[in-house]
This record gives C-alpha cells, structure tokens and sequence, in this order.
C-alpha cells in the first residue's frame, strides 16, 4: 500500500509562488508516474501535471509556464511549484500516483493523498 501525503499549501496573493510537497511511503516510488490533479468548489476533480519514473513531464494547458513538476527518487518526493499563481488556481491540490509508471491522458491514478487547500486572493 502507497501512502502519499501532500504539505505547503496555503494562502497566498495573486502573483505569488507556493512550492507543494508530496512525500510517498512507497518503496517503488522511483518506479512509479507522479501527478498532482486539483478539486475547485463545486467542480469536478482535473489533472494539472505528471510525471513519468523517466522524469518525462506533462500539464494542462492552463498551468504551462507557470507550474513545474519535479521529484526527488532519493527522498520519495514529488513537488509542484506555482508561480504567477491566479484566483482561479484556488483549490484543494491532491497527489497521485500511478503504479505503472507512465502517463497519459485520462490513465486513472492508483493512489491517492488527501489533499492541500491553495487559496489565491485577488
């Protein structure tokens, strides 16, 4: 079983950065795809970045330029890194994981964090 467990979230302006952490418990993290998806009020859940165990990387469009995924195999870490951060960027951050190790379009994750709320004001 993957625990996954998201911190740095928070309260932040329009145009300011936060830096979101996701630490796996997993041993086969270094094996396995990450990606952070986001949850707004009333909305349904959506994809916002991944990336494979060959560290290939993928975004919505709405985030391209201005959030960047990375990990750290040696601390079991994925990270999301948002700047020039907008109100509507405000939401509940949720980590994932895919077993597999690759990604693509509409692959559902394996495992699931509980979730960081990012809240942008205007």
């Amino acid at each position: 079983q993957v625990q996954l467990v998201e911190s740095g979230g928070g309260l932040v302006q329009a145009g300011g950065s936060l830096r979101l952490s996701c630490a796996s418990s997993g041993r086969a993290f270094s094996r396995s795809a990450m990606g952070w998806f986001r949850q707004a009020p009333g909305k349904e859940r959506e994809f916002v970045a991944a990336i494979s165990r060959t560290s290939m990387t993928y975004y919505t469009d709405s985030v391209k330029g201005r959030f960047t995924i990375s990990r750290d195999n040696a601390k079991n870490t994925v990270y999301l890194q948002m700047n020039s951060l907008k109100p509507e960027d405000t939401a509940v951050y949720y980590c994932a994981a895919y077993a597999g190790g690759v990604y693509y379009s509409g692959l559902l994750p394996d495992y699931w964090g509980q979730g960081t709320q990012v809240t942008v004001s205007s």
